[in-house]
């Protein structure tokens, strides 16, 4: 079995993190916006926060990262990108599971946020149980998905 850790970034892993979006989210990036190199790296240099984000690791290799907020009400998995060389072993679900579990101990909902054109992503999702809830950002581009029972839809009726 695959030893799957997590460790705290520090700030020493920004350029880890910035070639790690690179490789894991680029295509999306592109399908969407176009990928800027310096666009790209002015963001990453806003949003990391080593305080906040882990890194996975994969047998003691650095293999990802994982950045969770604890909210009143609902477990936000606000990001998770995992190297492509490691993609499709099942490190990304083992670890959304541990944070299911976490929620249904605290009586609380996990939520997230993927990109429209993530389909991958998406029905790993679906099938970890977590539904389409709404759909926002320019364009509607991201689509929130979480554990919390979708309201039914007013225009169809039964």
């Amino acid at each position: 079995m695959t030893a799957i850790g997590l460790r705290p970034a520090t700030s020493a892993d920004s350029e880890y993190c910035f070639q790690l979006h690179k490789a894991a989210m680029g295509a999306y990036v592109t399908a969407i916006w176009g990928w800027d190199e310096q666009a790209q790296r002015d963001f990453h240099d806003r949003v990391f926060n080593p305080g906040q984000w882990q890194i996975i690791t994969v047998d003691g290799t650095d293999a990802g990262m994982l950045h969770v907020e604890h909210r009143p009400t609902e477990i936000y998995l606000a990001r998770i990108e995992i190297h492509p060389a490691y993609q499709g072993r099942g490190i990304g679900s083992r670890l959304i599971r541990g944070l299911l579990d976490q929620a249904r101990r605290q009586g609380q909902d996990l939520t997230l946020d993927v990109l429209v054109v993530n389909h991958r992503a998406q029905a790993l999702y679906r099938r970890l149980g977590l539904h389409e809830v709404a759909r926002h950002g320019e364009n509607n581009i991201k689509i929130r998905m979480s554990t919390k029972a979708p309201r039914p839809d007013p225009t169809h009726s039964s």
